[in-house]
């Protein structure tokens, strides 16, 4: 009987976790290195800053509501709030850690400073690690069978330069930087940038600060995490029905229906808010907040910044703002591996050559893998647990990956389809829409659901995953993989999706159930496309 193999995991994150439980699931043996004191990678706030080391904001709330972004076989518990705060998601992960028993497989306190392959690696597939072991101050050599890389993508800071920065007489922090609205009371801050932290920072900030200016380049499109009826709104939108009529309409069309639901909320244009660009073609912004702000005053919406002076700012539409205290750019992260050179993993203009995200194509053995490297239009750690099952059944030998010819098409093809979806910027480079590409994941691994076969032994449950939220346990009710308790989980979510919110008995329950509500919403917007199309 051969010996198992051993994995190198590096980092201990929402990625690293579930790539640990992967590694045990098929017999592997994984050693995680983790360079700090504690898991949660992004997730674990710290009041101090720490350079290469993404962090939560204090404040910050996750977009992704908890049916969505669990693990496929260990539900978050039902008294969790839906959309959680950071220190939520970080019990969430200790308990996940501690159910399947993962924290002995991890070595804190040490960083990964080198990455190569062996000198046998094109017979053997075998990797070198270079370590630190922070706490010993010792460097040590260690030689692994495979390695999967979970360290995600806010790494190394995206920092633009903008006309007289060096003179300016403010603070000029990043958003990685930032950690709480303490030191900017009654302060003028500009933020650039409109992205998910752009929108944080400014709406924390709004509150304390004597004005804040939130700059933009482009405008966005602004979703709220509350949908139809009080409902998370990744549980009424991300649905296998919904999938199929956005892989159905015209990318225009689907866009002006989203539009126009966006623009009941509030006027993008009058809000000085409304891109260019449609729905479509940029990842959408998620604030519960902002238009609050800008109809209070307490934020104003500005052009890109042309330059600095040396107490204010100048945007390209000739406006000045004299006497800025801070500016706080908020303008995203490059992707990076800095423990690798580019033959390993070979990152150009912000796009990573990997094989649906995961294996580089050229590898002369299938023994690295990269988890959680892609943008998804919904939760990420479900994502990255489907990338790992994958990735360790390929280390096991189970799987085999295709020829390095038809690696690289699938990757010119999504580079092709996302340049024709999206505007150009190196924001768009790793955007995966959530259900296609986890059943594209789960089609590899044979987890994928058939709903078909499943409408002829249990129709209700069938019609539940496909009118439903479409969440993580799907993945573990068929084929391979299978939790024993798939099935309770999914006929529960709206259980759960409820019970922290159902906190006063009333007498006047809804008549209708939250399944049966979302099914007639999924009805009612079958209607509302037809009418459009044909009348």
């Amino acid at each position: 009987m051969a010996k198992p193999k051993t994995i190198a995991i590096i980092g201990a994150g929402g990625s690293g976790l579930p790539a640990i439980k992967c590694c045990l699931d098929e017999g592997l043996i994984p050693v995680c290195f983790e360079r700090t004191d504690d898991i949660g990678g992004l997730w674990k706030f710290t009041p101090e800053v720490h350079s290469n080391q993404a962090c939560v904001m204090r404040s910050t709330i996750i977009n992704t509501s908890k049916e969505m972004m669990c693990f496929s076989d260990f539900p978050i518990p039902k008294e969790y709030p839906n959309y959680m705060h950071n220190s939520y998601i970080l019990k969430y992960f200790h308990l996940y850690a501690d159910h399947f028993d993962l924290k002995k497989y991890i070595k804190f306190k040490h960083e990964i400073l080198n990455l190569s392959r062996a000198d046998n690696f094109d017979t053997t597939g075998k990797w070198n690690l270079k370590i630190h072991d922070i706490e010993k101050d010792a460097v040590v050599m260690e030689t692994y069978d495979g390695v999967l890389v979970c360290t995600g993508h806010h790494v190394e800071q995206n920092t633009p330069h903008f006309e007289g920065i060096d003179n300016f007489g403010g603070q000029v922090l990043h958003s990685h930087d930032y950690k709480d609205h303490r030191g900017c009371e009654d302060k003028r801050v500009v933020v650039v940038g409109l992205s998910n932290s752009g929108g944080d920072v400014a709406v924390e900030l709004g509150r304390v600060a004597s004005q804040v200016f939130l700059s933009t380049r482009r405008g966005a499109w602004v979703a709220h995490r509350r949908g139809d009826d009080g409902f998370p709104l990744d549980i009424v939108v991300t649905t296998r029905f919904m999938e199929a009529v956005k892989s159905t309409l015209p990318s225009a069309l689907l866009s002006t229906v989203v539009e126009h639901q966006l623009n009941r909320r509030f006027n993008h244009a009058n809000y000085s808010l409304k891109p260019k660009h449609r729905f479509t073609s940029q990842h959408p912004m998620v604030n519960d907040e902002l238009p609050n702000h800008i109809l209070s005053g307490s934020i104003i919406i500005k052009s890109n910044i042309k330059r600095f002076t040396e107490n204010g700012v100048e945007f390209e539409d000739g406006t000045i703002e004299d006497n800025i205290d801070l500016v706080i750019l908020a303008t995203g992260y490059v992707l990076g591996f800095s423990f690798c050179d580019s033959s390993v993993i070979k990152v150009e203009r912000n796009q990573v050559d990997l094989y649906k995200y995961v294996f580089p194509p050229n590898s002369a053995q299938p023994s690295l893998a990269v988890i959680g490297c892609v943008q998804p239009w919904g939760a990420l750690m479900p994502v990255s647990e489907l990338q790992a099952r994958w990735a360790t059944k390929v280390f096991k030998g189970d799987l085999v990956l295709p020829s390095k010819d038809d690696m690289w098409h699938d990757i010119n093809k999504k580079r092709s389809d996302m340049a024709h979806r999206y505007f150009s910027t190196q924001r768009h480079t790793i955007q995966v829409d959530w259900v296609t590409y986890m059943d594209e994941l789960a089609d590899i691994v044979g987890c994928r659901p058939n709903l078909g076969k499943l409408l002829l032994t249990d129709p209700k449950l069938a019609l539940k995953m496909y009118f439903g939220p479409c969440n993580p346990y799907q993945y573990r009710l068929m084929g391979t993989g299978q939790w024993d308790g798939a099935k309770e989980a999914i006929n529960t979510v709206m259980e759960r999706v409820l019970y922290p919110t159902k906190t006063r008995k009333i007498e006047e329950e809804m008549r209708t159930n939250g399944f049966w509500k979302l099914s007639i919403f999924s009805l009612v917007i079958i209607a509302v496309l037809l009418k459009w199309i044909f009348f």
